[in-house]
């Protein structure tokens, strides 16, 4: 019996006979939370330290002992950091020590300068669109009054329609497809190339700024063997017409593009005669920006 009980007070206690690693381990996740706090919120000072731990001590009462949760996850004391939703919360934090701060002091105010910086940004950038606008209107007037004064002097008024984009970014020519090609092809007109050789010349005063030519189509099917649908008839005439420019009016042709775009931007009622003539055309637009080239 003697030798039992010996040897029962020689065995050495177990981990869980030792309450004070409980007691540590805690203290150890508080601490994590509590720096990892001070990471998120990137400037620390003695003055902010004080009302963190203000804000600390009354929401989840670290300096109190602990035992206070947020959220619907387990208890802070009972070593659970709750990472996941550590950003929230120090958010929270933030804006409760914020608010007890003003209260407290009346005249201390972190994000004023901020949102001062803020709102001084909006308005520098809404000032240089503005500027920015301004000026692509201005360039686009000048150069509208070019092609307009050009137009006049060749005698084009009959064929050309003068406009300019609402967003001001290119000047446009407009031509009516029944003046450069016969229904259903893509070759220009014999009659019509002195008249898209003038509107070379136009163009050669707008040298390093990029052209784009555009062809257009009404919505009827295509019934010619060569075109299997108004796309292709569309981006023929505009190649076509972008190859008669740069063979006739020496138009770099690294600065023109061309496209078709069928019968997918009409401009007018496809229902009638007088509408889908207005839809087969041609334009030409002549961008305000300097390619350099």
């Amino acid at each position: 019996m003697k030798i039992l009980a010996r040897k029962k007070r020689e065995e050495a206690p177990s981990g869980g006979n030792a309450p004070w690693l409980n007691t540590f381990a805690d203290l150890m996740n508080l601490l994590l939370c509590f720096f990892v706090m001070l990471f998120a919120m990137s400037e620390v000072d003695a003055e902010k330290f004080q009302h963190i731990a203000i804000s600390l001590s009354n929401s989840i009462g670290i300096f109190d002992g602990g035992g206070k949760a947020f959220g619907d996850g387990p208890l802070i004391s009972s070593g659970m950091s709750q990472l996941n939703e550590l950003d929230k919360y120090t958010t929270s934090m933030g804006k409760q020590g914020h608010e007890t701060k003003i209260e407290n002091e009346g005249d201390y105010d972190p994000t004023t300068k901020e949102n001062t910086e803020d709102a001084d940004f909006e308005g520098s950038l809404s000032e240089a669109l503005e500027l920015m606008k301004e000026k692509m209107q201005e360039v686009s007037d000048d150069m509208y009054s070019t092609v307009e004064e050009l137009t006049q002097e060749y005698s084009l008024g009959d064929y050309v329609e003068l406009s300019i984009d609402p967003e001001f970014r290119y000047v446009q020519l407009t031509m009516k497809g029944s003046i450069l090609f016969d229904s259903g092809k893509a070759n220009i007109k014999s009659e019509a190339r002195p008249i898209l050789s003038k509107i070379g010349d136009i163009l050669t005063n707008f040298d390093g700024y990029i052209i784009e030519i555009i062809g257009h189509t009404d919505d009827r099917p295509m019934t010619s063997p060569t075109f299997k649908d108004n796309n292709w008839l569309s981006s023929a005439r505009a190649l076509n017409a972008a190859e008669f420019l740069i063979e006739n009016n020496n138009l770099d042709p690294r600065n023109l593009k061309y496209s078709g775009r069928g019968e997918y931007e009409p401009i007018a009622d496809n229902t009638t005669s007088e509408g889908r003539a207005k839809n087969r055309r041609i334009e030409i637009r002549i961008f305000n920006e300097y390619s350099g080239r």
